[in-house]
C-alpha cells in the first residue's frame, strides 16, 4: 500500500524550473519583473510544483521560435537535466508554436502564467458560476494554442495543465471547442441574469454595498471572516478562495450593510479570465463604499496598490469611495509602519485585533453616513420605521401622540434612493 502512494505521488509531482524573459517592451510597461518572478514561485508552490531553480534573460525582443534565445533553451535543457525537473514555467505568455517548438527541444512540460494561473483557478472554483467561468477561460485561452499543445496532451499522470476541461476536451477539434465556448457562454449569461436579480432585490431593499477589494493573499477572505464570523476558505496562499461571498456586518446603531469579498487582483491577471470573471468583478461598481485591504508587510505594497487601482479603473470603479486597510500591521518591522500613508482613508489595522476590527465597522458608518433628518412616523407605519433602521442610523427616537419621531443619520444616496417613500414624512428644520 505505501509503494502505491509513494508511485502515485512520484506520478503527478511536478519538479519545475521557472523562467523569466525581460524585454524592452516589459520595461517600458513599468511591470516589476522581479515582482513577477516573486509571484510566479508563489503561484507555483500554490499549484502544488516543487520549484528548483529560476531562469533569467533580458532580451530586446521574444524569440519568435523559442521565446527565450536559443543558448539559453540549451541552458534550461542542461539544468532540467542535472536537477531532474519535468516541468519549465515561464513568466510570460508563450503562443501555440513556442510551446511545440520548447517541448521538442526540452522533453519538458512547458506552462507559461497564464495556463498556470488558470490551473489554480480550476482547482479553487466552487460555485457553478465560478466553475463555468474557469472552463471558459481555459477553452478560450486553449482555442488559438491547439497547434502547439503537443506532448502537454498526450502525457499521463495528470498535474498542471490538465485541471479544468481535462484531457479528452483538449483533444477535440476547434469546432467542438468553439460549440462548447457557445454552450458556456450561454450558461454563464443565464448566471449573470440570476445575479442581476439578486442586485435588483438588494438595491430595492435598500442595502447598502460594501466590497473588499485587493491584491491576493492581502487577507480579504479573513477580514470577513473576522467582521461578520463567515464561514468562508482561509489559507496563507495566492486565490485561496474564489468564489464572491456576501455577509451582512452589523454596524454602530444597529445599520447593517452588506460586505462581499471578492476575487484577489495580481499581476498580469489572464484577460481571458478577466473576460469571464467581469460578472463576478463587477459586484464591486454595485457597492457604495469600498474597502482597499493592503498586505501592509508585503515589500512590493506599493506595486500590488497600483494593480489594484489599475484593475478597478478598467472596471469603473475606480471613482469609487475608498477607505485603504493596510492589513497584517502585526507582521511589519518598525520602518515599515512608519512608511504606511496615515490620515482621512487610511487605517492600520490586524484582522486578529478586536479593536482594530472595532475601528473598521466604526470608519465604514462614519463614511456611509450623511446628513441627520427628524422623520414623524405614524404608529401604524411600521413598515417606514424598519426601513429607517434599515437605511440609517437611528439615533434617537421620541413620541409625539400617536406619531414617532426619529432623529436619523442618512446619507444622500440612501435618501434619493427612499425619498419616493420618506420625503412627506421629513420635518422641517
Amino acid at each position: 500500500m505505501a509503494t502505491t502512494t509513494h508511485d502515485t505521488e512520484t506520478e503527478v509531482q511536478d519538479r519545475a524550473i521557472l523562467v523569466s524573459l525581460v524585454t524592452d517592451k516589459i520595461k517600458r510597461t513599468g511591470i516589476d519583473p522581479e515582482l513577477s518572478l516573486q509571484e510566479l514561485v508563489q503561484l507555483a508552490e500554490t499549484a502544488g510544483l516543487e520549484v528548483l531553480d529560476v531562469l533569467r534573460q533580458n532580451k530586446e525582443t521574444p524569440d519568435s521560435r523559442w521565446f527565450i534565445g536559443k543558448g539559453k533553451v540549451e541552458e534550461l535543457r542542461m539544468a532540467a537535466d542535472g536537477l531532474g525537473a519535468n516541468t519549465a514555467i515561464f513568466d510570460q505568455e508563450l503562443s501555440g508554436a513556442q510551446v511545440r517548438n520548447l517541448e521538442e527541444a526540452l522533453d519538458l512540460k512547458i506552462i507559461d502564467r497564464t495556463q498556470l494561473i488558470l490551473d489554480i483557478f480550476a482547482g479553487r472554483a466552487k460555485t457553478r458560476e465560478g466553475i463555468i467561468q474557469v472552463e471558459l477561460a481555459q477553452l478560450s485561452y486553449l482555442l488559438p494554442r491547439l497547434s502547439g499543445q503537443g506532448k502537454n496532451l498526450s502525457r499521463q499522470g495528470g498535474g498542471i495543465g490538465t485541471r479544468g476541461p481535462g484531457e479528452s476536451k483538449l483533444e477535440t477539434d476547434r469546432r467542438h471547442i468553439r460549440e462548447r465556448i457557445t454552450e458556456l457562454k450561454r450558461q454563464l449569461d443565464e448566471v449573470v441574469k440570476t445575479r442581476e436579480l439578486h442586485r435588483e432585490h438588494r438595491r430595492k431593499s435598500g442595502a447598502v454595498q460594501v466590497a473588499l477589494v485587493g491584491y491576493t493573499n492581502a487577507g480579504k477572505s479573513t477580514l470577513l471572516k473576522q467582521l461578520t464570523d463567515a464561514d468562508v476558505y482561509i489559507e496563507n496562499q495566492l486565490f485561496a478562495t474564489l468564489d464572491p461571498t456576501s455577509r451582512v456586518l452589523q454596524l454602530p446603531g444597529s445599520k447593517e450593510v452588506v460586505l462581499t469579498d471578492t476575487v484577489g487582483f495580481i499581476q498580469n491577471l489572464p484577460h481571458d479570465l478577466v473576460a469571464s470573471f467581469r460578472a463576478t468583478l463587477e459586484e464591486v461598481n454595485e457597492a457604495n463604499l469600498v474597502l482597499h485591504v493592503v498586505d501592509s508587510s508585503s515589500p512590493m505594497r506599493e506595486e500590488q496598490m497600483e494593480v489594484v487601482q489599475s484593475i478597478l479603473q478598467d472596471l469603473g470603479a475606480a471613482g469609487k469611495p475608498q477607505i485603504v486597510l493596510f492589513n497584517k500591521i502585526d507582521l511589519c518591522q518598525p520602518e515599515q509602519l512608519e512608511m504606511l500613508p496615515t490620515g482621512e482613508g487610511f487605517l492600520k489595522i490586524s484582522a486578529f485585533n478586536e479593536e482594530d476590527l472595532s475601528r473598521i465597522t466604526e470608519i465604514i458608518s462614519d463614511q456611509l453616513a450623511g446628513d441627520t433628518l427628524i422623520f414623524r412616523i405614524p404608529g401604524d407605519r411600521g413598515d417606514l420605521s424598519s426601513l429607517l433602521y434599515r437605511v440609517g442610523e437611528v439615533l434617537e427616537q421620541d413620541y409625539d401622540g400617536s406619531d414617532v419621531l426619529y432623529n436619523v443619520r442618512l446619507n444622500k444616496e440612501d435618501y434619493d434612493k427612499w425619498s419616493y417613500k420618506l420625503a412627506e414624512f421629513v420635518e422641517p428644520q
